[in-house]
């Protein structure tokens, strides 16, 4: 993981146009590469960092991953990947060097927020360790409708050292 730059949003685009990887996600998919750079690119007084995942054998980004503050020691994340980069333990390793991370640098707490239908996501988290602490009902109104949300959440003293 890097952080990202503009010559990654092409690769990067692949990803935040695909209806189907964008479909648990806040926004719709995006209708360019602009789109991709400005959404990618950080901003001034935004809370949330950003990096790149990016493939070992090609250095080609395949995703993307989030962190933000929410309040001292308490970081949400979020993470996305590119279709064809599914299923090959690459959000795994991706999300786990995240937390590492923040973990490192004085967290105690990380969650993530989802879509109670996104069973890939639910199964990264779980495989992580992340325990449900709540369900949030009819939280979030996106481009596929009022959507409830589940929040996970790993405490430091949780987290393996040996992952």
């Amino acid at each position: 993981m890097r952080a990202p730059t503009p010559e990654d949003a092409p690769a990067l685009y692949e990803a935040y146009r695909d209806p189907g990887v964008m479909r648990f996600w806040s926004s719709p998919p995006h209708g360019s590469v602009a789109e991709t750079i400005d959404y990618v690119t950080p901003h001034a007084g935004d809370q949330w960092r950003q990096w790149v995942i990016i493939e070992r054998a090609t250095a080609r980004a395949i995703g993307t991953l989030a962190a933000g503050e929410r309040r001292r020691g308490v970081m949400e994340i979020g993470y996305l990947l590119s279709a064809a980069a599914t299923g090959q333990g690459y959000a795994a390793e991706a999300v786990s060097a995240l937390i590492d991370l923040l973990f490192a640098e004085g967290a105690r707490r990380v969650f993530a927020d989802t879509d109670p239908d996104n069973a890939r996501s639910i199964a990264l988290l779980m495989g992580l360790g992340f325990q449900r602490e709540g369900l949030l009902r009819a939280e979030w109104e996106t481009h596929i409708g009022v959507r409830d949300s589940v929040i996970w959440g790993l405490l430091r003293d949780e987290w393996r050292v040996e992952r």
